[in-house]
């Protein structure tokens, strides 16, 4: 699974044996950490969408605080649904490579999409539930937790989960980047 635009020390593509040979051992080691990465990215999706839910349902009554008043909880939300759709798109793109042995895009600019855009959200996701969770510990020391406790307990679940959401992109940012630290080293995502 050589990149097919990187040729060394002179090689043309006449000179250059197209078909890369995998063993069954380096397959099977090939599907295991793409299903790997597939089940960090369908947990980061379950975590933030639901984080999501949490946060836009976060209304009770007339009388209790809205979600959308604070602006720490609107960018919790955003960022999570955010998350959740960009994990539908990167399991759309491990299904596709699944299915048909290649990348969507072409392999250089797949690895570093995959990568910066994983740090991305991964950071986005962070800032977000930092923010909302420092806004969740002022609305404890005030008056807003003692007279509405579903609206900041659910609040807490919806910043946790958003946290959840942050640990499993965080994972799949890691495999992401070893897959870029191998293409670096041998022009191919594995180390096969």
């Amino acid at each position: 699974m050589r990149s097919p635009h990187a040729f060394r020390n002179g090689e043309s593509p006449s000179s250059r044996d197209l078909t890369h040979f995998h063993s069954t051992v380096a397959a099977q080691k090939l599907r295991r950490f793409n299903s790997l990465i597939l089940l960090l990215r369908l947990a980061s999706f379950c975590f933030s969408l639901a984080s999501a839910v949490f946060m836009l349902t976060n209304s009770h009554g007339s009388g209790s605080p809205h979600w959308y008043d604070f602006d720490a909880f609107r960018f919790a939300f955003v960022a999570n649904a955010m998350v959740a759709l960009y994990s539908v798109f990167e399991m759309g793109t491990c299904v596709w490579e699944f299915s048909r042995e290649t990348t969507l895009w072409p392999e250089a600019f797949q690895v570093w999409f995959d990568f910066g855009h994983d740090q991305v959200f991964s950071y986005l996701l962070l800032s977000a539930g930092s923010a909302a969770a420092a806004l969740a510990r002022t609305m404890r020391g005030g008056d807003t937790c003692t007279e509405n406790k579903a609206f900041c307990l659910q609040s807490d679940v919806a910043i946790g989960l958003g946290f959840a959401a942050f640990l499993f992109l965080a994972l799949s940012s890691c495999f992401s980047g070893f897959r870029v630290a191998c293409f670096l080293i041998t022009g191919s995502r594995f180390h096969l």
